[in-house]
C-alpha cells in the first residue's frame, strides 16, 4: 500500500472516530435540521422519493438529494437524530480525505495534510460535519464540478506542474456530473457561483478564451442535466407548477430577507474570521502572498481559482438580503487552501509567523476561551441574567428551565487557550512550527468536540427543551399537532404524524380554523409562545395545559361529529 493511501486511510480512521459516535445525543435544532429530517422521514412515510414534501404539503424550497441521503440513512438506523446527521459525518470523511489527496497531488503530503487538518481543526468546518444540514454536501459537491472542470483545462492546455492521465474530455464530463447532483441537492446557485468563477477567470486572463464556447455549452448541459429529469418527470405528471414554485422562492431569498434572516453588508466577513478560526488568520496572509514569477504552473493556478471562489462566494452572499451562518460555508474550502499555503510557507521558513498573525490568533482564541469559561457560571445564576432580558420577556422564561451547569465545564476554555497560546508559540520559530500548527487546530477541533457534548446539550434544553419534550410524547397517537404564532417543524418530526385522512389545503389560515373551530376528527395538541397566550386563552375550544420555559401548550378534544366538508 502506498504512502498517500496508507495517510488517506488514516485521515479517514480519524474522521470516522470523531464525525460518527453520539451523533443523536442532541435533539435536532429548529429549523433546518429538523425540516430536513422531517422531509427525509416523509419521504418513507409516502413511500414517495420523487417529491419533497412538509406536514404532507408539497415543498419546493429544495430539491430532493440530501433527503434521499438521510431517508436511505433512516432505513438503516431508524428516523432519529443520528440517522438525519449521519450522512454529514459520512461527508466529513469523504472531504477530509480528498482534500489531502488533491492537496498532495497538487504540492505533496505536508500540504495535504496541513490542508485536510485546517479543514479538521476549524471551528464551523468541524462542526458542520455533526450536523444535519444540506451544505456539507452540497458544497463538497460544487467544489468537485468546479475542481474537474480545472483539471480540464490544465490538461487541454498542458498546464505544467501536475500529471494528468486522463483525457480532457473526461474530467469535463466528470465535473460536470458533480455539478449536476449539487444542483439537484439545493438548486441552482451551484450553477451560478461555478458560473461566476469561469466569468471571472476569463476577465482575469484578459478575455482570452481559455475553454471553447461547445466546451462550456458540454458542462452546462450535463451539469443541468439532473434537475432537468427531475423536474421533467414531475412535469409530465403535475405540470410546471413546481419549477415555478422553486424559481420563485429562489428570486425571494436572494432579494429579501427571507424569513427574518437580515444582517449587516459585512455579516459573512464576521462569520468567516471568527467562526473558521483559526484557519481564517493564516488565509488573510496567503491573500497577500506575491505570486512567484514565470510561467503558470497548476500551483499558481489553483491559487488564483480558490481565491476567486472565495470571493465570489463571499461577495455573493453579501448581496443577498438573506443573512444565514452557512450561506458562507462554501467560502471553508478556498479559505482553509489559502490558509494552508501560508503555513506551508511558514515551515519552509518562507514567510515570517509576524505580529499581527500572533495578535489575530490571541485575540480571537482568547475570546472563544472567555466565553467557553464565562458561560458555565452565568447559567450557574441564570436569575441574575434576567433584568438584562427585560425586553424579552420570552427569553427570560426560557432561562427557567431546568439545567444542570456543573461550573467544571469551563475547562473546555482553560484547555482551548492553553492549547491556543502554545501553538502560538510553537509557530515563532519554522523548526517547530509543524508542532504549533498541529496544536491550534487539535485544541480547535478538541473544543468543538467538547461543546458538542458539554454545552450545546443543555443550549438546546433552553431554546427548545419543552417543545420537543412535549411533542415526543405524542409520538404513536392519532392526533393532530400545531404551532401557533411561531415557524417550527418540531411539532411534525417528534410526535412523528402521519399523512392526514381527511382533506388538507395549502392556505394556512383555513387549517388552523378547522383545528380550533371546525369538528376534527381526532385531537388537537397546540403550542404558543409566552406572547401569544392571551390570544389562545379567549379560544374555548382550547383546553390549557401547562406552560414551561416560555412555551404554553393546549388540547382540543376531538368532535363527536366529523366535518368532512369543512375545508372544501
Amino acid at each position: 500500500m502506498s504512502a498517500h493511501r496508507k495517510i488517506s486511510w488514516l485521515i479517514a480512521l480519524i474522521a470516522t472516530a470523531t464525525f460518527m459516535p453520539f451523533l443523536g445525543g442532541i435533539s435536532l435544532f429548529d429549523w433546518d435540521e429538523v425540516n430536513f429530517a422531517e422531509c427525509a422521514r416523509e419521504m418513507i412515510e409516502l413511500g414517495d422519493y420523487l417529491h419533497v414534501h412538509i406536514n404532507y404539503q408539497p415543498f419546493w424550497e429544495k430539491p430532493p438529494f440530501f433527503f434521499w441521503l438521510q431517508a436511505l440513512a433512516m432505513h438503516i438506523f431508524g428516523i432519529g437524530e443520528y440517522a438525519a446527521r449521519f450522512p454529514n459525518a459520512v461527508c466529513g470523511v469523504v472531504t477530509l480525505v480528498l482534500l489531502f489527496q488533491i492537496g498532495a497531488k497538487l504540492n505533496g503530503t505536508r500540504f495535504g495534510l496541513l490542508w485536510a487538518g485546517a479543514y479538521f481543526g476549524s471551528i464551523l468546518s468541524h462542526l458542520y460535519f455533526r450536523s444535519g444540514i444540506i451544505d456539507p454536501w452540497f458544497n463538497l459537491l460544487i467544489f468537485l464540478g468546479l475542481y474537474f472542470f480545472i483539471l480540464f483545462y490544465w490538461r487541454k492546455d498542458g498546464i505544467k506542474g501536475i500529471s494528468l492521465r486522463r483525457g480532457a474530455w473526461y474530467y469535463l464530463i466528470i465535473g460536470g456530473l458533480w455539478l449536476s447532483v449539487a444542483i439537484l441537492t439545493k438548486g441552482p446557485v451551484a450553477l451560478l457561483i461555478v458560473g461566476l468563477c469561469l466569468g471571472i477567470y476569463w476577465v482575469l486572463e484578459r478575455f482570452r478564451w481559455y475553454a471553447h464556447i461547445g466546451h462550456f455549452a458540454v458542462y452546462v448541459l450535463i451539469s443541468t442535466s439532473a434537475m432537468l429529469v427531475w423536474y421533467g418527470i414531475d412535469a409530465l405528471n403535475n405540470g410546471f407548477w413546481l419549477a415555478i414554485e422553486f424559481t420563485k422562492y429562489q428570486y425571494r431569498l436572494f432579494s429579501t430577507p427571507d424569513a427574518g434572516h437580515a444582517g449587516f453588508p459585512g455579516y459573512h466577513f464576521v462569520v468567516l474570521l471568527i467562526g473558521c478560526f483559526p484557519a481564517s488568520v493564516f488565509a488573510i496572509r496567503a491573500m497577500v502572498l506575491a505570486p512567484p514569477a514565470g510561467e503558470k504552473t497548476a500551483q499558481t493556478d489553483f491559487k488564483r481559482w480558490m481565491t476567486i471562489l472565495f470571493w465570489v462566494v463571499l461577495i455573493l452572499f453579501t448581496i443577498v438580503k438573506s443573512k444565514i451562518v452557512h450561506y458562507s460555508s462554501m467560502c471553508y474550502f478556498p479559505l482553509t487552501y489559502l490558509a494552508a499555503l501560508a503555513m506551508e510557507a511558514i515551515v519552509q521558513g518562507n514567510i515570517a509567523f509576524n505580529k499581527w498573525m500572533r495578535s489575530g490568533l490571541l485575540a480571537i482564541g482568547s475570546v472563544w476561551a472567555l466565553v467557553l469559561i464565562v458561560v458555565p457560571s452565568l447559567a450557574q445564576n441564570a436569575a441574575a441574567l434576567k433584568p438584562l432580558l427585560a425586553a424579552d420577556p420570552f427569553a427570560q422564561a426560557n432561562l427557567d428551565a431546568v439545567v444542570h451547569w456543573y461550573g467544571w465545564e469551563g475547562i473546555t476554555g482553560i484547555i482551548f487557550l492553553v492549547g491556543t497560546v502554545w501553538g502560538i508559540r510553537q509557530l515563532n520559530n519554522s523548526s517547530t512550527a509543524l508542532q504549533g500548527i498541529a496544536a491550534l487546530f487539535g485544541a480547535t477541533a478538541l473544543m468543538v468536540t467538547m461543546v458538542m457534548y458539554l454545552y450545546l446539550p443543555k443550549i438546546v434544553e433552553y431554546t427548545q427543551g419543552a417543545p420537543v419534550a412535549f411533542f415526543r410524547q405524542l409520538e404513536g397517537k392519532d392526533c393532530y399537532v400545531h404551532t401557533y404564532g411561531y415557524r417550527s417543524y418540531v411539532h411534525w418530526f417528534y410526535a412523528k404524524t402521519k399523512p392526514h385522512t381527511r382533506p388538507t389545503t395549502d392556505d394556512g389560515q383555513a387549517w388552523q380554523d378547522y383545528l380550533f373551530q371546525g369538528a376534527v376528527d381526532r385531537d388537537v395538541y397546540v403550542s404558543c409562545k409566552i406572547f401569544s397566550r392571551a390570544e389562545l386563552d379567549t379560544i374555548p375550544t382550547l383546553r390549557f395545559l401547562y406552560e414551561q420555559n416560555g412555551f404554553v401548550f393546549y388540547k382540543r378534544q376531538k368532535s363527536k361529529q366529523d366535518d368532512a366538508n369543512y375545508l372544501k
